[in-house]
């Protein structure tokens, strides 16, 4: 039965309030209210707050919630942990988890209906789901955990993306009640090689745990397969782990943070991906001076840029710190380039944004009733840790569907004591309510350890592309879209383009707003903007100059200085003849043949894992 209409609900309405003691139960009692935007915490006893610190939490900082209970007979208390992740005074983010009991009945089960109560409308505000204008709360307006396929590059971010995944972002998505599994790439393009052979209908998401260079797989992988265009509707998301972090960037400014680096970047990331939602994410169509084709989410790039980025390869080792050294370097030995810029100006201006789209939203553990289970015969995966059942030909670590501890609530530290831990003395500790049934694939019990290593196992399918004699995989995509817009590489140009000729310091071609974490380069690009930014900058620029645009490219301020060798126009298709006989092209940070190429726009071709939208500039 469809469910009833849903009203949308204003940003200040209070949702619920009620009273709750504290854990252990001899701590304070609260006054909670809760609003579409935010828990407000008010203590009660033993004495009243005038200005309550730390009464306000935000559910833009929020990843989840679960309903605890004690291990004491004689605590007829239902306990609601909320998992939060606040600013610190430094900035920085900091996990903490915030309990509450539910005292006010006599029952145990009188109490742990009205946590359910709670827990069910905070997971409705932060999956974006509206509530039931009759006020009705039940656990059918959850659905199904979001089945997560996560991909992970153990040698990005100075060889700590796992480490960083391991001790973030999976007890993240755990709170917030993902399901998931992850593997370990193990060299370059494998991450191609199993998107090509996967069932998608398993997955509600690909994410990758990396730099901006495993997406680019991931992408073209999609693309390589015989029903590319059903694959590229599977969302993919990125989690910052790598030195290059373009897209994670334009993601956090799309999600309302403030600029961030390294973990609090990774955190932010992950908060938006906790609360779901997901917005079109336009791909340029690139053909090289060969006729190959490869597709980009990012950036194509010529000059000093590109430069920077090969030559900075070296310094790897340094992380995101790489590119400023490169700088430094490039700089010091600066190039001009002549070359031939021809591009089909936008006919339109940027629309407006568009809603964001549902994503498929998560189900907590607080559902009242076990979905049905059903069949599933899960691809092939290496080096795999999972929370799902999966159907391998070798031994493999899952998590079985029992009433055990979260390991979340010990990975992390700062949750409630677990009853595991418990020597008999002080008050029982608490722990997952074991009257609550676990539905098929929710995160009980993630274990934190690969599958017994081995050759990666991909499953035949048409959408695998042969291998060449030397048994590497090819790594230019052949399906996709035609480029309707572009006549063949050498020949003439129709009416209605631009060229310009000369000598140029650098070209980029870039599509969202962002060309690292920290670089804004244009800032009112949009993921589904229909569009591509063409940025240069001629040649006779000051090295001093060119130091100033790069450093105003830190706040998106760079167009603001009136240089007179920077040049913009926003394009639906390009073309860019290098006319200097060595040099470095770049797609998405990766070198490709040096030679003419051509480039155009297909809007909305991918689905971005974004979350919410939030304020361009401010905290949410």
């Amino acid at each position: 039965m469809a469910p009833p209409p849903l009203s949308p609900l204003a940003t200040s309405t209070p949702l619920l309030h009620g009273e709750f003691g504290s854990y252990p139960a001899r701590g304070p009692r609260f006054a909670l209210t809760l609003t579409p935007q935010a828990l407000h915490i008010q203590r009660l006893r033993p004495k009243p707050e005038a200005r309550p610190r730390g009464g306000l939490v935000l559910l833009a900082e929020v990843s989840g919630c679960c309903t605890l209970r004690s291990r004491s007979p004689s605590d007829s208390a239902a306990y609601l942990c909320i998992y939060t992740y606040p600013r610190g005074r430094r900035g920085g983010r900091r996990r903490a988890t915030r309990t509450f009991g539910a005292d006010g009945a006599a029952t145990y089960e009188e109490n742990r209906a009205e946590v359910q109560r709670w827990a069910t409308v905070l997971t409705c505000l932060l999956r974006g789901l509206q509530l039931p204008g009759n006020g009705e709360i039940t656990s059918h307006l959850l659905p199904r955990p979001p089945r997560l396929l996560l991909l992970v590059n153990p040698f990005g971010g100075r060889g700590l993306a796992w480490q960083l995944c391991k001790n973030h972002v999976l007890p993240m998505i755990s709170e917030a009640g993902l399901s998931f599994n992850l593997i370990q790439t193990e060299r370059q393009n494998h991450a191609r090689e199993l998107v090509q052979g996967l069932s998608l209908s398993e997955w509600d998401g690909i994410v990758t745990v990396s730099g901006d260079g495993l997406l680019y797989e991931v992408l073209n992988g999609l693309l390589d397969r015989p029903d590319w265009e059903e694959a590229m509707k599977t969302p993919v998301g990125i989690l910052p782990c790598g030195s290059g972090n373009a897209l994670a960037g334009a993601v956090n400014q799309h999600g309302g943070f403030e600029q961030a680096l390294g973990i609090d970047l990774l955190l932010n990331c992950s908060l938006l991906l906790c609360r779901g939602g997901c917005r079109p994410l336009d791909l340029l169509s690139v053909t090289l001076a060969s006729g190959s084709r490869c597709f980009s989410f990012l950036s194509v790039a010529w000059g000093f840029v590109s430069d920077v980025d090969i030559q900075s390869e070296r310094f790897r080792a340094l992380g995101s710190a790489r590119f400023t050294l490169g700088t430094v370097l490039g700089l010091a030995t600066l190039h001009t380039y002549r070359g031939r810029i021809s591009y089909l100006p936008a006919t339109v201006e940027p629309a407006s944004p568009a809603p964001a789209q549902g994503l498929p939203r998560a189900k907590s553990e607080l559902t009242l009733a076990p979905v049905p289970a059903r069949t599933v015969a899960h691809s092939p995966l290496h080096r795999s840790v999972s929370d799902l059942p999966l159907s391998l030909p070798q031994p493999v670590l899952t998590s079985p569907d029992s009433p055990e501890p979260i390991p979340v609530l010990s990975l992390n530290g700062g949750g409630p004591e677990l009853a595991r831990d418990w020597g008999g003395a002080g008050d029982p500790p608490l722990s997952p309510d074991p009257l609550l049934p676990s539905p098929p694939g929710s995160p009980r019990s993630a274990l934190l350890s690969p599958i017994t290593e081995g050759g990666p196992e991909v499953p035949s399918s048409p959408g695998l592309l042969p291998p060449t004699p030397d048994g590497d995989p090819v790594v230019l995509s052949t399906g996709g879209p035609p480029d309707h817009l572009l006549p063949p590489l050498g020949t003439p140009l129709p009416p209605g383009w631009v060229t310009l000729e000369g000598d140029f310091v650098l070209m980029l071609a870039i599509s969202p707003s962002h060309l690292g974490a920290d670089l804004v380069a244009v800032p009112h690009a949009r993921f589904d903007d229909g569009l591509v930014h063409l940025c240069w900058v001629r040649g006779g620029i000051s090295r001093a100059a060119l130091l100033r645009l790069f450093l105003a490219m830190e706040r998106g301020s760079h167009f603001s200085l009136g240089c007179p060798q920077l040049g913009y126009a926003a394009a639906r298709a390009f073309r860019l003849e290098p006319l200097t006989p060595r040099g470095v092209l770049t797609v998405d940070g990766e070198q490709v043949e040096y030679g003419p190429l051509q480039a155009q726009v297909h809007p909305g071709l991918g689905t971005l894992l974004t979350g919410p939208p939030g304020r361009p500039g401010r905290e949410p």
